[in-house]
């Protein structure tokens, strides 16, 4: 099958973008998967552009076309949007054959070595793109799990155990697939403890997550990236080989390595901001604040949340991702996000927007306060609760905070949205 060109050939312009639809069914994964091969192979091939399957193609590129505002760097092969979950619109990278090719190698030199990779999230985002990279530069056919209608943690036990014993085999989750799978019990681990790893990312796993998946003796290994690297440059905070790690002075993590993209095209500014070339190398200053520590032997990193998140109430500044770590904790919350809502008296209400897991209730406001503020203090502890059934989601894994923020305003005013606790007073409304 031959991709469909976004601009006749030969015609002068721009390079021709070809759009390929992601997702995770079959024929499209298919499909990708060889159009991938002759880019990582052909320095020379168009420029790849990876869409939700929903969308036409067609009208992907036009927008693409449109917002270009820097020329496609030599060796482009691939151009995704990275998810936008804090501003409401995502970047669009430009990602090298070599940056694609070189993060799969590392991950392999990190883990078992080459293998067969197990797909589970959507090929058209970074995550899920890099399953099918990794399958490539490894010889191996990817399996591949359809989760079009839903997750069923059931079909990704079946895949498992389908997979091959001749060579280690991998998996790629975000969070709350892995939250469903433990949830689901033995039937579902059992066959995904023959894996040689599972690497969950996207967003953070709250410690009692991880730790129920080692208990089940499951081989997780958390990953910290982004489309800028290449997706996961960090495993169990710890960096691939190849890949330098710093902080600045304000803690912000600054990263370097082959795998970085290169660069920002529909923004000159913020490229020039976050790619830096120094003696020695370029520099993508991120946006996340993080702490080097000595755990293990080894200096590993914890991320602390991003640098636009930090919540301003009362004059105190609360970091909505150490707040989000603790609640994570309970046994009644599945998933949790923190934001601010605009407050007359706070300035910014710390609120917790939470989806209890299945069959539970969310505990009151007042266990939640005590929770967070015999760990963190007062002024961490949420002053207002929203129950959702689930979060608002912007790409595999990611939490919309926009959204979220947004429907939790919603709540506060609006009593009957949703089940809202606030200090001070208690209303459930249903």
């Amino acid at each position: 099958m031959t991709p469909e060109l976004a601009s006749p050939p030969g015609q002068p312009g721009p390079p021709d973008l070809v759009p390929v639809a992601g997702g995770t069914a079959l024929p499209q994964v298919t499909h990708l998967v060889d159009a991938l091969r002759t880019v990582l192979a052909d320095g020379a091939a168009p420029v790849l552009v990876p869409h939700a399957p929903s969308r036409p193609g067609s009208q992907v590129v036009a927008e693409l076309r449109a917002r270009l505002q820097v020329p496609l760097p030599a060796g482009t092969a691939v151009v995704l949007q990275t998810s936008g979950s804090t501003t409401g619109r995502g970047h669009l990278v430009a990602l090298t054959a070599d940056a694609l090719t070189a993060s799969a190698r590392a991950t392999h030199e990190r883990l078992a070595g080459p293998g067969r990779w197990l797909l589970a999230v959507p090929a058209h985002h970074v995550a899920g793109l890099q399953v099918l990279v990794r399958s490539l530069v490894a010889g191996t056919a990817p399996v591949v799990l359809d989760t079009s209608a839903g997750f069923d943690p059931g079909a990704l036990a079946a895949a498992a155990a389908a997979m091959g014993d001749d060579a280690p085999g991998y998996l790629s989750l975000v969070p709350t697939q892995l939250v469903r799978v433990l949830d689901a019990g033995e039937a579902a681990t059992a066959p995904l403890r023959r894996l040689a790893a599972i690497l969950v990312g996207g967003a953070a796993s709250g410690r009692r997550t991880l730790q129920r998946a080692r208990d089940a003796g499951l081989r997780v290994v958390t990953t910290y990236g982004m489309t800028e690297t290449g997706g996961g440059c960090v495993y169990d905070g710890v960096p691939l080989p190849g890949v330098r790690l710093r902080l600045t002075e304000d803690d912000r993590v600054e990263l370097s390595g082959p795998m970085l993209a290169a660069g920002y095209l529909d923004d000159a500014a913020a490229d020039a901001a976050a790619f830096r070339t120094e003696p020695g190398g370029r520099w993508l200053r991120t946006s996340d604040r993080g702490r080097l520590e000595d755990r293990d032997g080894a200096q590993r990193l914890t991320v602390l949340g991003r640098v636009d998140e930090v919540l301003n109430t009362g004059g105190v500044k609360v970091s909505p991702a150490a707040v989000e770590q603790v609640l994570s904790e309970h046994d009644s919350v599945g998933e949790v996000v923190v934001v601010g809502v605009p407050d007359a008296e706070w300035g910014q209400l710390v609120t917790a927007v939470v989806a209890p897991v299945p069959g539970r209730q969310v505990p009151g406001l007042s266990e939640l306060r005590a929770t967070v503020r015999a760990r963190l203090g007062g002024a961490h502890a949420p002053r207002a609760v929203v129950v959702l059934d689930y979060l608002p989601a912007r790409g595999p894994g990611k939490v919309d905070r926009i959204g979220a923020a947004r429907l939790a305003a919603a709540a506060l005013t609006e009593p009957g949205l949703a089940l809202v606790e606030r200090h001070g007073t208690s209303t459930a409304e249903a």
